[in-house]
């Protein structure tokens, strides 16, 4: 048994915690052991049952074999209040939120007390202040980006004074200065006495955050180590039992311009939004253009005007493979040879309850899934069985409910759908969001394989380093504008991450190969 910092004894123990699925076994056996004020991470690939067992501890699945103790006690956790009773609070990693609801309104659905609105909202602010997660109180969930609904998530569960606090990815979507002031929060709370349990693909976060980490595979646990005594490589191993096998960024002369926006501008239609102000940008055919900056900056209106979700009035403000597409729609642009992941997983990129096999009609119905007004189903559970092999899905087959698979499983197999939708362009926003080490490495060496073989992409993402990994251009959106795009080679992490504070103009151009003007921009964004 792992003692507990403040040697008081345990705060949670699980003991052969066991959870039968028809398809697959989530929990197989887990001990768990979270001592007082102790930061404990979880870890293990997609699907390797860590959400399922937080689920449990959190009261939204029962075990079917096993033991809870709480404080000493023996408990059975029945629902997510019965869990707030005790004082177990928990921050998802697929958002529950009413979209149509405010901020305050969403959280006072969530806390057992009632407390007036005003109140409620003055509470927002000042533990969304304290905490460096600012959130407006009034702000309608449906009008925010991933990154600014995860702060809500946080914030709310803040608010719930918890003794456990247990969190989903909660960095997935937030910058690097969100995540650390997040871990500042997260260790005077530790200090204060409160138990984490940390779940994370990242394990740069989890060796700097985490006292202990217990690492899942298959259902079982492989391991509990001290991560501040592992390497990266190391926890890596744990995870997925082999050697993770680094992406290839190759040198490549890309061709003619595929995307090209010129001068787009356009008003957000939501009041809390961020319009886009003269954009200027080409994407080429064989390259990786990255676009980083930070949640909230215009990010999901330039992925709207991109993906034709909302039109433009000058059409020729958007130019897909020569052809003015400012005034089309999706799938007008699908027909061009446009595809796109989005951010949200559930609901845009997938529709929860229909099969993986009628998700890929969704948006493949060009690529021989419907024919005559009528849907293909063996052409399209084909496709699907095709991606969920090529790419390593699991949790389910074609017939498998989107919904029932886990967050990185559902991302890889969105990402190989619009990958094997033979793309001339492709739009890319946040592909390795809660995804697993191995998992990731497999989609980014997917876009690189397109990039190599001259598909043209445009990649936004708040992982700063996976845009150096995968981009051979990188621009930042600030404030609705974005900034010249630089050869990556004469970037930094540094400087990068200065513009996305809000310089967004102060980059020269570098639209061919690097050069003496790429020498001369990183010397200026290093200033």
């Amino acid at each position: 048994m792992i003692e507990s910092v403040s040697g008081t004894g345990p705060r949670l123990v699980l003991r052969g915690i066991v959870k039968r699925y028809p398809t697959i076994v989530a929990n197989d056996g887990i001990d768990l052991t979270v001592g007082v004020g102790e930061i404990h991470a979880v870890l293990g690939e997609n699907g390797a049952g860590k959400s399922t067992l937080m689920k449990i501890v959190y009261g939204l699945t029962r075990p079917d074999e096993g033991s809870i103790e709480w404080e000493g006690r023996p408990v059975a956790i029945s629902s997510p209040a019965a869990a707030r009773q005790l004082g177990i609070g928990m921050v998802f990693q697929h958002f529950s939120l009413f979209e149509t609801l405010t901020v305050t309104e969403n959280i006072s659905l969530a806390l057992d007390a009632e407390i007036e609105p005003a109140a409620l909202a003055s509470c927002i602010r000042d533990v969304s202040r304290r905490y460096g997660l600012p959130v407006e109180p009034h702000r309608l969930v449906h009008g925010m980006s991933v990154g600014e609904r995860q702060r809500v998530e946080i914030v709310r569960c803040l608010l719930q004074s918890p003794r456990l606090l247990i969190m989903d990815e909660p960095t997935s979507v937030l910058t690097p200065q969100s995540v650390l002031k997040l871990f500042e929060t997260l260790r005077r709370l530790a200090g204060e006495g409160v138990s984490i349990l940390y779940i994370s693909h990242k394990l740069d976060e989890i060796r700097a955050l985490c006292d202990v980490a217990t690492v899942l595979r298959g259902g079982k646990v492989s391991g509990t180590v001290q991560p501040r005594s592992e390497t990266k490589d190391s926890l890596a191993r744990l995870m997925v039992g082999s050697e993770i096998e680094p992406c290839q960024l190759r040198p490549r002369q890309p061709g003619p311009v595929r995307l090209e926006l010129t001068g787009l501008s356009m008003a957000s239609e939501d009041p809390f939004g961020t319009s886009l102000q003269a954009i200027d940008l080409r994407v080429r055919e064989g390259e990786i253009v990255g676009i980083a900056g930070v949640s909230g900056n215009g990010q999901a209106e330039l992925l709207a005007a991109l993906s034709g979700e909302l039109q433009v009035a000058d059409r020729g403000q958007i130019r897909i493979c020569g052809q003015a597409a400012g005034n089309l729609g999706p799938a007008q642009r699908r027909e061009l040879g446009l595809t796109f992941v989005p951010e949200e997983r559930l609901g845009r990129g997938a529709v929860p309850a229909m099969s993986l096999a009628h998700n890929a009609v969704l948006t493949g119905a060009h690529f021989g899934m419907v024919r005559g007004g009528l849907v293909r189903n063996g052409a399209a559970r084909e496709f699907a069985r095709a991606t969920i092999a090529e790419f390593q899905v699991r949790g389910g087959d074609e017939r498998s409910a989107a919904e029932n698979l886990s967050g990185g499983n559902l991302q890889k197999f969105i990402v190989g759908r619009e990958t094997k939708l033979a793309p001339k362009v492709m739009l890319v926003a946040q592909p390795t969001w809660g995804v697993d080490v191995g998992a990731a490495q497999m989609i980014r060496q997917a876009l690189l394989d397109l990039r190599d073989r001259g598909v043209a992409l445009l990649v936004v993402s708040e992982e700063l380093d996976e845009l150096f990994m995968i981009c051979d251009r990188i621009a930042v959106l600030a404030r609705g504008r974005l900034s010249p795009p630089v050869s990556t080679a004469e970037l930094t992490l540094e400087s990068v991450g200065a513009l996305m504070s809000g310089g967004a103009n102060d980059a020269p151009a570098d639209d061919a190969s690097p050069g003496p003007g790429g020498r001369e921009a990183k010397a200026r964004l290093d200033v």
